[in-house]
């Protein structure tokens, strides 16, 4: 059913119906989770995983619409919020340490999936028919401006390679689906991290070590909520969001007249993602740090799952089993499967935690929206790795995917 008649047919469309449902949803997740029944079944698929598929089956039954202003501003707001939240306690120390392998298996994550597309295409160029091919490794050199960076690197690929209207609507269909289903994937990893890293003796020491004296900080500053400090928790967050869309919401602000060389590559929501984290480990050195202790992480992932869901009610997949799409579909999975397995290779010999994996692939193919929130599924104090990764996967992104496009185009040729 095409997302226009979704929008129309669903039995709730209005923004806040839709927030209701989002949110009485979410609260029945965890009260599962909590139960000793239910909860059982969240040991062998992860909460994260409902969370982000069930409104994905909602929208696309016509129960919740496809596309809503409420999944615009809780990615516009409320995430940025989140991270300032996430971000207020964070051990800056405790992140540096673990450097080495949040470096590599970023950077492993960008050169699989630029050596992994053209390898794609030609495992599976027969199945696209030859007097598309051309138009097809242009529309693929796109995709991996995408999945090296995000929609700006996107848009740059589409220009470089010259990719028409048409084939670009074909794309973003196969972006939306293989994306998708891959960060399912890495959330039900998140879910079964200790397990996956003890099987290839992964050291997890530096990781541990964060979450340990994150949460015995936590627990340092801890007494009653009061209603003062949920009120400024939440002027933290939308505040600090609203400062960071004045200063770079499109470059409209003060960092467009100031640092404008930077235009092409970190502009708009990345600006704010940036600002939002700058926020937070500024504050992270001050007396509101101690506002962890009533609840500031626990607002800030309050949002995020909220996110989460509405990446997954934006999610169509009534458009992959369009026949016209189905060559470049397969190409799009055959894609993300040895990207996958090239990354899952390269930590068994860095013997690196799944963590890093997740994170790094996500960087690049999921940017500032959901790098956190995966990273986030592995602990709330590793959101801001996530972020700051996902700002370096924008500025490698368009000179990756051009070397990808070279040899998109071999291949295609």
């Amino acid at each position: 059913m095409p997302a226009e008649e979704i929008l129309e047919g669903a039995l709730l469309s209005e923004p806040m119906q839709v927030l209701a449902v989002l949110l009485g949803f979410l609260a029945l997740l965890f009260w599962m989770n909590a139960h000793k029944q239910f909860g059982k079944m969240f040991h062998v698929i992860p909460l994260l995983v409902f969370a982000y598929f069930v409104p994905t089956l909602l929208s696309n039954s016509g129960v919740i619409p496809l596309t809503s202003p409420l999944y615009d501003f809780v990615k516009t707001y409320l995430l940025p919020a989140s991270l300032l939240l996430l971000t207020l306690s964070v051990d800056i120390k405790g992140i540096i340490k673990l450097g080495r392998n949040a470096v590599f298996m970023f950077l492993g994550a960008t050169a699989t999936i630029v050596i992994a597309g053209p390898i794609a295409l030609f495992l599976c160029q027969g199945l696209i028919p030859e007097e598309n091919l051309d138009q097809a490794w242009r529309g693929l050199s796109a995709l991996a401006g995408s999945w090296i960076g995000g929609g700006a690197n996107m848009i740059a690929l589409q220009e470089h390679a010259g990719a028409g209207p048409d084939i670009m609507g074909a794309i973003i269909v196969v972006d939306v689906a293989v994306a998708n289903i891959w960060m399912a994937v890495l959330l039900w990893f998140a879910g079964r991290e200790k397990k996956a890293d003890a099987n290839i003796g992964a050291d997890r020491k530096s990781l541990d070590e964060v979450r340990e004296r994150v949460e015995n900080y936590e627990a340092s500053v801890s007494r009653p909520t009061d209603l003062g400090s949920l009120l400024m928790i939440c002027a933290l967050g939308i505040g600090g969001t609203v400062l960071a869309r004045a200063l770079g919401a499109d470059l409209d602000g003060w960092v467009g007249e100031h640092l404008p060389a930077l235009g092409a590559y970190i502009k708009g929501f990345t600006w704010i993602v940036l600002i939002v984290s700058a926020f937070g480990l500024i504050l992270s050195f001050t007396p509101l740090r101690r506002l962890e202790g009533v609840g500031a992480s626990k607002v800030g992932s309050v949002f995020l799952y909220l996110l989460v869901a509405t990446i997954g009610a934006k999610a169509e997949f009534s458009e992959v089993a369009k026949p016209e799409n189905a060559g470049l579909v397969v190409v799009g999975a055959v894609w993300m499967f040895i990207h996958a397995m090239l990354m899952l290779g390269l930590r068994r010999m860095m013997k690196a935690p799944i963590f890093f994996l997740a994170v790094g692939s996500k960087a690049n193919i999921g940017g500032a929206a959901s790098a956190p929130v995966v990273a986030s599924a592995f602990h709330p104090a590793l959101a801001p790795v996530g972020a700051l990764l996902a700002i370096a996967g924008y500025l490698l992104g368009t000179v990756a995917a051009i070397a990808c496009s070279w040899m998109l185009e071999f291949i295609a040729g």
